[in-house]
């Protein structure tokens, strides 16, 4: 009797190349971080050696956002077309020398375009890998592993705050370029040696000699391989059939509002507190609280949807989120011209509580992407889910400040705003059609 690969894997115990393939994966998102991020720490440097202003260098800051939305959608299709392995082996070269070659940058234009270049790689790795970590890990482990894959990015913004000081004074900004470039491209070994495309990829693209040979790396015996579900006709399906309409629906409406809340707090909550009586130390303290507190809620939303299923997640996710919104708005719009202490760290407090909040919505919609969209189009589904990220990230940041701005003094216009995202984060609850099951309801 046939037997799809998912099933098959979640009858047997965790195997050593399903974590190999989690950690190479995990690996790839931490450089992927440090690369992306490199630019925001040395940017002062930069700036200073361009001779611009930091509003004419916001283009280069930029770049690199636009073209990871661009990239996860199209690395995505690429990833379902000639495999999650070769691609992510692709995207990780692709930003790698866009590392180095940003070295080379002698102007805000040129730098904005080396960004660009790597954000397409940042974007399509971002895609491949959570989908390829995803497929071969059991049902009782992928959605604590995606979610602890989504801050493999955030996690190597810290690597690279810890490492870029010691390695400027050492080899200038130009030289850090170089080295975590060169640094990067030593983990295409490991992609290429180690990874390999899951046998339910490989069904799903009617390969299913090549199937049988990969599923022996996890698999005792040889049972014969059926396709997963969203599959079972022997043909691909593409992000865009009509199967899932619902999903897609789903998944860009509460994606987009998850990140128009997520970086509406992360890129104006130090303006906005400086001008409420914060010192700008007190203020960038409360968002690196927020830093923290975010990797340990999007690892928690893996067990959370593991236990108590990803719809009623979505709903506990979006009514918290909205609670501390109103919450916070409230304290930051009645507290006085001089915040006491108390009234800072209740501040600081929230924030924190709010970006954990926002943090395991968005951690759970790459549980809800691995799990809904079949594996034809996995990467793809993902890499779409990243680009409406993308949509509300570029409208946090270009309307957020003009939110700020028709408060004129009053932050209730840029709560009121990002409160409604926190509601329609809610929309994956009600129109998505394939949520990951409570484990009390799997057999």
């Amino acid at each position: 009797m046939s037997i799809s690969f998912s099933e098959a894997l979640s009858r047997t115990p965790l195997r050593a190349f399903s974590v190999a393939t989690f950690a190479v994966c995990m690996l790839v998102l931490v450089c992927d971080g440090i690369d992306a991020q490199l630019l925001g720490i040395v940017a002062p440097k930069v700036i200073a050696d361009f001779g611009v202003d930091r509003g004419t260098f916001g283009v280069a800051m930029s770049a690199a956002l636009v073209g990871f939305g661009i990239g996860s959608w199209a690395g995505g299709w690429l990833g379902d077309t000639v495999g999650r392995r070769w691609s992510l082996a692709l995207a990780t070269l692709v930003f790698s020398l866009a590392t180095i070659g940003a070295s080379t940058a002698g102007g805000v234009w040129d730098m904005a375009a080396w960004r660009m270049l790597g954000g397409l790689g940042f974007g399509s790795a971002y895609a491949n890998a959570i989908a390829l970590a995803g497929e071969w890990l059991p049902d009782r482990w992928r959605p604590v592993g995606v979610t602890t894959l989504s801050v493999g990015t955030p996690a190597g913004g810290f690597v690279v705050a810890a490492l870029a000081p010691t390695l400027i004074d050492a080899h200038g900004w130009r030289g850090t370029f170089v080295v975590l470039g060169l640094a990067t491209l030593l983990v295409i070994v490991l992609v290429v040696a180690v990874l390999r495309d899951s046998p339910s990829f490989l069904l799903a693209r009617g390969k299913a000699e090549a199937a049988r040979i990969a599923a022996r790396r996890v698999l005792v015996g040889d049972p014969e391989l059926a396709p997963e579900r969203g599959d079972a006709s022997g043909a691909a399906v593409g992000v865009l059939h009509r199967s899932n309409l619902r999903l897609n629906v789903g998944i860009g409406l509460s994606f987009t509002a998850a990140a128009l809340v997520a970086y509406s707090i992360l890129s104006w909550t130090t303006t906005m507190l400086t001008a409420q009586g914060f010192s700008f130390e007190e203020a960038a303290y409360a968002v690196s609280v927020g830093g923290i507190t975010s990797v340990i809620a999007s690892v928690a939303a893996g067990f959370l949807a593991q236990w108590i299923g990803t719809r009623r997640l979505v709903l506990g996710i979006s009514a918290t989120l909205f609670v501390s919104l109103v919450w916070l708005g409230w304290v930051i719009e009645t507290m006085p011209e001089v915040p006491p202490a108390g009234t800072q760290w209740l501040v600081v407090a929230l924030v924190g509580l709010t970006a954990a909040i926002f943090s395991a919505g968005m951690a759970t919609m790459y549980a809800i992407m691995t799990h809904a969209y079949p594996p034809s189009c996995r990467s793809a589904g993902i890499g779409f889910g990243i680009f409406m990220g993308r949509v509300g990230a570029v409208a946090a940041t270009a309307f957020g400040g003009w939110l700020l701005d028709l408060g004129q003094g009053s932050v209730i216009p840029f709560f009121a705003v990002i409160a409604a995202g926190a509601l329609l984060f809610s929309a994956a609850a009600f129109v998505v059609d394939r949520h990951v099951p409570p484990a009390m309801r799997k057999i």
